[in-house]
């Protein structure tokens, strides 16, 4: 498959997400549109929109409608971005830039942002349950908003940034203990949002040898996403990025490349995403897009 066919589709994709999350981020005429404001301002403020993408791709792989996929997939979206609005503010990473612009935090008071995150967190959950929005049966909406809210809670999204909080410093964390932190932190909304698309598709049976295999896909895909961070920390170009690079140096975080070194580090990434796309080759010429996607994260620079 050539470059341009996949950043085509990955561009339409993209499209059809932003056109949706400009859509649900109007600013209504309201006394507290303040919040509104600030919600609005980091939920456009750009990004890779690699959750949403997975999700719609999933959803198209098998068979599924990507417009109805795109709907669902702004809640992930949502909950994405108001984890990044609180992982910036000064009680948790303190970071002034996100995607090259500055933090929620530092364009609003830290108040209004904190209770941006909350609002953006609450859409998620408001899109995914309201029948005008997500024309879906009742059966199906449960499912997505189960899987949302373990994977963003404190066995999943939350329980990643504790432990991850927890590791600073720490001198004796294990490689086990940082995929532990990251399956969570990064890992659970990697795989909820392919978890969307085969619900979307009434994917249920988790036993099957196709949920199995997609499993494994968004399992070795998230580990990989962020050993990928982690290697841009010490070596990206930070005007590439959008953001210091060494801030998890400078905030002693234990990351993949403090543990392993980059060269060991650049392996690991390669295996899993090597993992990530042979679990897809049960679904033939229909998974080209997700491999082509697993391959170009791999190679990102931002």
């Amino acid at each position: 498959m050539s470059n341009k066919i996949f950043e085509d589709k990955l561009s339409e994709y993209i499209s059809r997400i932003n056109n949706k999350l400009d859509e649900i981020s109007s600013i209504p005429n309201l006394p507290q549109k303040s919040v509104y404001e600030a919600m609005r301002y980091s939920l456009m403020a750009g990004g890779k929109r690699v959750r949403p993408v997975i999700t719609a791709a999933v959803a198209e792989m098998l068979g599924g409608d990507v417009d109805t996929a795109v709907c669902a997939s702004a809640a992930i979206e949502c909950v994405h971005t108001y984890s990044l609005i609180h992982d910036d503010l000064p009680c948790m990473d303190d970071d002034d830039l996100r995607r090259g612009m500055a933090t929620c935090h530092k364009v609003f008071p830290e108040s209004t942002a904190l209770l941006a995150g909350d609002g953006l967190l609450n859409m998620a959950f408001e899109l995914l349950s309201d029948d005008e929005y997500l024309k879906v049966p009742a059966d199906m909406k449960i499912r997505l908003i189960s899987a949302l809210s373990k994977a963003s809670g404190t066995r999943g999204m939350i329980g990643g940034q504790i432990l991850d909080l927890e590791g600073e410093s720490r001198n004796n964390l294990t490689i086990h203990d940082l995929e532990l932190m990251h399956r969570g932190k990064t890992g659970a909304m990697i795989s909820v949002s392919v978890e969307f698309g085969c619900i979307l598709c009434s994917l249920y049976d988790k036993t099957s040898d196709e949920f199995v295999k997609i499993r494994e896909f968004s399992e070795n895909l998230g580990l990989a996403f962020q050993i990928k961070d982690d290697i841009l920390d010490v070596i990206g170009d930070e005007t590439v990025l959008g953001k210091p690079i060494g801030s998890d140096k400078s905030c002693g975080k234990n990351t993949f490349v403090t543990i392993l070194g980059i060269e060991e580090a650049e392996k690991c990434l390669a295996v899993l995403t090597d993992r990530a796309v042979s679990a897809l080759d049960i679904f033939g010429d229909r998974a080209w897009f997700l491999k082509e996607l697993a391959d170009a994260l791999l190679r990102r620079d931002k």
